[in-house]
């Protein structure tokens, strides 16, 4: 930030404009330019003015990331690629031979990372419901190096006690990282309650506009911090300065957009619950949510994610998902525009076939920020279109 603001003074709609950005001291431009570079002349040889390769370090992104460390609270950030090379990148401070407990309703592509690929490296998995404490402590093992929480989950929406797990770990000799794509840094901050890393898919609320891929890493320990500092710049899984730019830039917006998110979502959702063609419906915005009291106490907004199930189940869903028009039919989520698919055989398709399979009647909104009644008749003619 400029003149020397104090982050730790600032609420966080001011961080979310202000973190991370200086002005620029060639120009004065407000925005953090986009710098297109591969290399930086250096003065002599080995003397530069910290940057030497944009592999290793890039203006754009060292604004991105002190901008995700002042957000999430913590000292140190690094942006990816995408989601999943965060994901797989701090995946590799676990060492052959030792053992991650992971949720049992995770986004299919971490699933397919962890059953798929790393366990061919010598690294075992336990797939636990991470709501009940008591599964992920009977889970430990003497070789439990991580345990990996997506919280709200996807797509089912449950959600575990990042204070509790915290505690699990820490006992355990464990770290704890957190999937924070769905709540976002606006709505949960997981390392205020203890996790040792947190994990964003940048790509969904922090870019917020279905423009960028990308994916950050954020915690407060600096020696993990340099191990994972040397792993990105040994893999190269990094994001261009165009995506970091893209992403500051939603970013500015971030506290104004999840308000509108949560408004929209948590009507959608008592609409759904009343509505006698839905049999059940999942947010922890709504009193009926099993962790309500969990999210009111753990979260600040129950967030844009609304799931449910209909009396017809598959059949009827596809319906309703072929018939919405202000609901697009796609993948991914986060932006301001609603979305609405079938996780079973779209974004969670390669869980098929294995304990954690997904209904293929379950429909997944990503609930955008137009005007709620729109989004509501859209719903209601496409139900109507399914129950006809």
């Amino acid at each position: 930030m400029s003149k020397n603001i104090d982050s730790s003074d600032l609420h966080f709609n001011t961080l979310a404009v202000h973190a991370g950005l200086t002005a620029d001291p060639a120009t004065g431009a407000v925005m953090t330019p986009i710098y297109q570079t591969s290399t930086y002349a250096q003065s002599d040889v080995g003397e530069h003015k910290g940057f030497e390769y944009s592999r290793t370090d890039n203006p754009t992104r060292s604004a991105l990331q002190a901008a995700m460390a002042a957000l999430e609270g913590g000292r140190h950030a690094l942006a990816f690629a995408s989601g999943m090379a965060a994901i797989d990148t701090l995946l590799r401070l676990v060492t052959p031979g030792e053992h991650v407990i992971c949720g049992d309703d995770v986004y299919g592509g971490t699933f397919r990372l962890f059953d798929t690929i790393l366990t061919r490296y010598g690294v075992s998995f336990t797939f636990v419901n991470v709501g009940a404490n008591q599964q992920i402590t009977a889970a430990i093992q003497k070789n439990t190096r991580l345990i990996w929480l997506e919280t709200p989950t996807n797509p089912l929406l449950h959600l575990a006690d990042i204070g509790a797990v915290a505690e699990i770990a820490h006992s355990a000799g464990a770290w704890l990282g957190v999937d924070n794509t769905f709540a976002s840094p606006a709505l949960q901050q997981p390392l205020a309650l203890g996790a040792d890393f947190v994990v964003h898919s940048s790509t969904k609320y922090l870019g917020g506009h279905s423009d960028v891929v990308g994916g950050v890493i954020v915690l407060k320990d600096s020696d993990l911090y340099e191990r994972l500092k040397f792993l990105q710049n040994a893999i190269g899984a990094i994001p261009g300065p165009m995506d970091c730019f893209l992403t500051l830039r939603g970013i500015k917006t971030l506290a104004l957009r999840m308000a509108a998110h949560c408004h929209n979502a948590t009507e959608i959702a008592q609409y759904l619950e009343d509505h006698p063609a839905v049999t059940r419906v999942f947010y922890p915005g709504l009193e009926s949510h099993r962790q309500h009291e969990l999210a009111l106490r753990q979260m600040s907004g129950p967030g844009g994610m609304v799931s449910f199930l209909l009396q017809g189940e598959e059949a009827a869903a596809r319906i309703v998902a072929r018939e919405t028009k202000l609901f697009t039919l796609a993948e991914s989520l986060g932006g301001v525009e609603s979305l609405i698919e079938l996780p079973a055989a779209m974004t969670h398709a390669s869980v098929a076939d294995t304990p954690l399979a997904i209904d293929p009647g379950l429909v997944r909104l990503s609930v955008g920020i137009e005007d709620v009644q729109d989004l509501i008749a859209d719903l209601e003619q496409a139900l109507y279109r399914a129950k006809n």
